[in-house]
């Protein structure tokens, strides 16, 4: 019991907390995202799923809440060509709630973070999923509105 807690403190202190219940998985490798912060960046490609435990031959694929690395397909010169780490907080592949509710976005957007878990940015544009919110403290203080 005092391990849990320890690796929970251990997970909180990077910035994440544990996972929540499972949701669809509405993102392959090679997806586009909006990026939803003010880092310069406008579009980003999927690249990889952190923690992704596939199987041979299929592709890695990603939902709400999970940590991403991505490649910085449009925005500005200085952020172009360049790989970070991100946060996905909202998908438009629907999914289902626990109380039972579905719940769909119209877009694919992520926030990029750094290797410790710290946003990038300074802001967020647009709702984030209460998933991603519940899951990184971080990125819900710095929303502004959380669906």
């Amino acid at each position: 019991m005092c391990a849990a807690k320890a690796k929970q403190r251990a997970l909180t202190s990077k910035g994440m907390l544990s996972h929540g219940q499972r949701t669809s998985r509405g993102l392959l490798a090679g997806s586009e995202l909006r990026c939803t912060d003010n880092t310069g960046a406008r579009v980003l490609r999927l690249i990889q799923a952190m923690g992704y435990k596939g199987r041979l031959r299929r592709y890695p694929s990603a939902t709400i809440g999970d940590k991403v690395t991505v490649s910085v397909r449009q925005g500005s010169p200085d952020m172009r060509k360049k790989i970070f780490q991100a946060v996905i907080v909202r998908q438009r592949r629907s999914f289902r709630r626990v109380d039972g509710v579905w719940v769909q976005f119209e877009d694919n957007a992520a926030v990029i973070i750094t290797p410790e878990g710290e946003m990038k940015g300074s802001e967020i544009r647009g709702p984030v999923a209460r998933e991603a919110a519940e899951r990184w403290p971080r990125i819900a203080s710095a929303s502004s509105i959380i669906v």
